[in-house]
């Protein structure tokens, strides 16, 4: 595994140049395959780091027959339009969050429901289960295919006013992701969700668009939320997962040797990415206390259970397009052996 240090230097080497697209379809018997990883976050965080040791193994173990492109904070499609280039094959792979797929996969909304996980270790025990694997292949009809679940961490509520209690929350403005679950998830709360993008964040938090987000501690330090709110909440509400995705028609294309490499490959970043994400999330949380511009706000086991029987009512909400008995295999994942 990579030393944070290590991997925050890795970061550095972040964006590759622009080259045309490639699929196997269209390139020439001694072109290369190209393969455009484009993701929303910085080089830093999990999938940042996931993806460029994606692109230092591929260079490793496959040389000339495929070269992989990283680009990092929205710096080739921002959120709105990344799903879009994946299925016009502009761009041949992507992480998006877990968020991003309700509309390919009602199901896939379970990962959104508030206090459904307690840790991360019951998200493992829930994505490796054959539930969690059959949300992986259940958007192939749709040009999508998934190829692994990439952690970022559990969510933290951050704002400009202590939030202690769930009626902390009401009236304030958070930003959410294009979400059904978690605008219903803040409205339940009595607050306002207001969808924005993630390169907008920031700004919107320093003018006061919005006063307040639920981001992973990575998230939160690598894009310096932090010198914007006052107060965290240390809430572990939800998981901001990513699913790793391609184009279906581009990864069906491929030459079984290379797509058998490349899927030997991307499980092994996968669990990488998923130790990483731990680390990270530990060492950016110590960093933002260092910085001392915001405070951590901790809560009792009594706290988080109001927290989340206040929200339980989001899932019955969504019961219907999840499905009960898929709600009811996550839930299992919570304390496990």
């Amino acid at each position: 595994m990579f030393p944070v240090s290590l991997a925050r230097a890795l970061g550095l080497v972040g964006a590759t140049c622009m080259l045309s697209l490639a699929t196997p379809a269209m390139a020439g018997d001694n072109a290369p395959i190209v393969i455009k990883f484009s993701h929303v976050v910085a080089d830093s965080t999990p999938k940042g780091q996931g993806a460029l040791m994606f692109q230092k193994l591929v260079k490793e173990r496959l040389g000339d027959k495929v070269k992989v492109e990283v680009y990092p904070n929205s710096s080739l499609y921002g959120d709105g339009k990344e799903m879009e280039a994946l299925l016009l094959g502009d761009v041949q792979m992507l992480a998006p969050s877990l968020a991003k797929f309700d509309k390919y996969n009602e199901s896939i909304q379970i990962f959104d429901l508030p206090f459904l996980f307690d840790d991360l270790k019951a998200v493992d025990r829930f994505q490796a289960s054959d539930e969690g694997k059959g949300l992986l292949n259940s958007m192939e009809d749709k040009g999508i295919i998934g190829l692994g679940y990439w952690h970022n961490g559990m969510k933290q509520l951050s704002a400009n006013k202590a939030l202690h209690e769930p009626k902390d929350a009401r009236g304030l403005k958070f930003r959410v992701q294009a979400s059904n679950v978690l605008e219903e998830q803040f409205k339940a709360l009595r607050a306002v969700p207001r969808k924005m993008s993630f390169a907008e964040v920031y700004q919107g938090l320093q003018t006061g668009v919005v006063n307040g987000a639920e981001n992973p501690w990575s998230n939160i330090y690598s894009q310096k939320f932090y010198e914007v709110q006052d107060y965290i909440t240390e809430s572990n509400h939800g998981v901001l997962d990513y699913m790793l995705i391609t184009n279906a028609k581009f990864w069906n294309g491929l030459p079984e040797d290379v797509r058998g490499e490349l899927t030997d490959i991307l499980d092994e970043v996968t669990t990488e990415v998923n130790d990483q994400a731990r680390d990270i999330n530990d060492h950016d949380r110590q960093a933002i206390i260092d910085a001392g511009t915001s405070e951590i706000i901790e809560l009792t086991p009594e706290q988080r259970e109001d927290w989340r029987e206040a929200l339980r009512p989001v899932w019955k909400q969504f019961e219907g397009q999840i499905g009960a008995d898929l709600i009811k295999a996550a839930e299992a994942a919570n304390g496990a052996s």
